[in-house]
């Protein structure tokens, strides 16, 4: 009879431990906590996660508190549910992903509530100011599909085009250049942010062309035809059969200070390839001989091609007084768009929605909303790789009103290539801020007016992951979803003979020979 009550005993005086380490292991619950000193600012903490607005979907904003403490105490709590709880005398703090996920799914549209504890070596409590978060009503894009590159130029051969799920830390290839004899690869693409239509494009070794994947099939294209050279930089019509490229002749060359790399674009056209025909076709609007055109862009109802443009130099360098003057750096694209018809091929009028005359820079890497409301694109002293230029940051324009503005999303260090969500409230964008090397992604809310909010860190599981991964991410593109064909898939369709396509020319089309002959002339070239 003894037994029992032994066992009950036992089993309160187990609770009675269990309550009395939770009541002291928390802010309200332990005694000692009641009695602080507030100090009157906000804590360092690395990634800057503070006075921002984040997706309710997105994965633990892990961080480490850059204040030193015997011990630390974190509250992050909201106006619903129960608040997360950490103590810990290490300051990199890990935040349990359900626990996470269940009170932004509680609070969108609510304000997360960080407070940050530290207890000093005499025993004495200190508090920080909130750090005070807005957490958005509307999700991101699930997947973010990317390049991993090393930033040395000689050391690109050990590359891959991965995705990481954004509601964890999940990250997996899909494809890695080991697997293609070592081939540079780029120009990942996706259609309407959808992640059953993808392009991929592969250079050099055997394995070189354009992997197209569409729902039930996978091919190899050779783009390049008697008119053009391999397409590259893709713009997806949104109707899913048509795909816009810029055909560059691209030099890679070195500073002495600065920056050391750099790129000359000595030739460029777009070009448009279409799925169901395997067929090549431009026109002399976007293929100037006189011009050099990139980066095109259609808007998401189909109708306009954006895309930039410079006038062709005959020369990059010149004598000037026996010194050799560098003409490259003056090399500036305007913002151009055009429109287009697929129901029987025809172009409209070319029109200049933004020039380089206006805004005295470049202008590159358009990208518009899916709402068709704003046009992300990149400004820089000049040429069209704004990505080795400390000057470029991010612009938005209004395509309702037609102004233009630079959103407070943007450094001192380069910010460039972007890409939206699908529901257009959130956009991310590569940036060397942190530490003026490496490009990393960050991330930033719009709101319905075009504000876009101070800009956060892609997280990570281990907050310290950045100070060590010596790894350039490239490339970002928001999708709905994870790439579901595989790897091996891709890889077997590089080699596979009978999935490879040759595009043929559009027979209105003359070939390039033809067109440099009509340069002098501006002839057109089309039959």
């Amino acid at each position: 009879m003894g037994k029992p009550k032994q066992i009950i005993v036992v089993f309160l005086s187990t609770a009675l431990v269990l309550i009395l380490v939770i009541f002291l292991l928390t802010p309200e619950g332990n005694p000692a906590i009641k009695k602080y000193k507030l100090i009157n600012r906000l804590p360092h903490i690395f990634p800057d996660y503070t006075e921002t607005v984040i997706p309710p979907n997105i994965a633990p904003l892990n961080f480490i508190i850059k204040e030193k403490a015997e011990r630390y105490l974190i509250k992050i709590a909201s106006a619903n549910g129960n608040p997360v709880e950490i103590s810990a005398k290490d300051s990199k703090i890990i935040i349990p992903i359900n626990r996470w996920k269940e009170l932004l799914s509680q609070n969108r549209g609510q304000q997360l509530r960080i407070e940050i504890y530290v207890e000093d070596t005499n025993k004495a409590w200190h508090k920080f100011k909130n750090i005070n978060n807005q957490i958005a009503y509307e999700k991101i894009d699930g997947y973010i599909a990317y390049r991993l590159i090393h930033p040395s130029y000689n050391l690109w051969k050990k590359l891959g085009i991965y995705q990481r799920n954004l509601e964890n830390y999940d990250e997996s290839p899909i494809l890695l250049n080991r697997a293609t004899h070592g081939s540079c690869m780029n120009c990942h693409s996706f259609c309407n942010n959808d992640p059953n239509r993808m392009l991929l494009h592969l250079r050099k070794g055997p394995a070189s062309g354009t992997l197209i994947s569409t729902p039930g099939n996978v091919v190899k294209v050779n783009t390049s035809t008697a008119f053009n050279q391999a397409g590259a930089y893709p713009s997806w019509h949104p109707n899913g059969k048509l795909i816009a490229m810029s055909v560059n002749k691209l030099s890679l060359f070195y500073h002495s200070v600065g920056e050391p790399r750099d790129v000359l674009d000595h030739e460029s056209d777009l070009i448009l390839y279409s799925i169901e025909s395997n067929m090549v076709t431009t026109c002399p609007d976007i293929s100037d001989p006189e011009r050099m055109e990139t980066f095109p862009c259609w808007s998401p109802n189909g109708e306009y091609l954006y895309f930039c443009s410079t006038p062709k130099l005959e020369s990059y360098f010149a004598m000037k007084d026996g010194v050799e003057d560098l003409l490259y750096n003056n090399i500036r694209y305007d913002l151009m768009r055009i429109r287009y018809f697929p129901e029987n091929r025809a172009w409209g009028k070319l029109e200049t929605v933004l020039s380089s005359a206006e805004t005295g820079l470049s202008i590159t890497e358009p990208r518009v909303s899916p709402d068709g409301h704003y046009l992300l694109f990149t400004m820089s002293e000049y040429g069209n790789f704004p990505i080795y230029l400390k000057s470029s940051d991010i612009y938005m324009l209004d395509l309702k009103t037609g102004k233009y503005y630079k959103p407070d999303v943007n450094s001192d260090k380069t910010d460039s290539f972007h890409s939206w969500s699908s529901n257009s409230r959130w956009f991310v964008f590569s940036s060397k801020r942190i530490d003026s090397y490496f490009t990393r992604f960050f991330f930033s809310y719009v709101d319905k007016n075009g504000k876009a909010y101070k800009p956060f860190l892609l997280p990570q599981e281990d907050p310290e992951f950045y100070n060590s991964f010596l790894y350039a991410y490239n490339v970002p593109e928001l999708i709905k979803g994870p790439v579901t064909v595989s790897p091996q898939e891709l890889i077997k369709t590089a080699y596979d003979p009978d999935k490879f396509l040759q595009a043929s020319l559009d027979p209105k089309v003359l070939p390039r020979e033809t067109k440099d002959s009509l340069r002098l002339g501006l002839k057109p070239y089309l039959q």
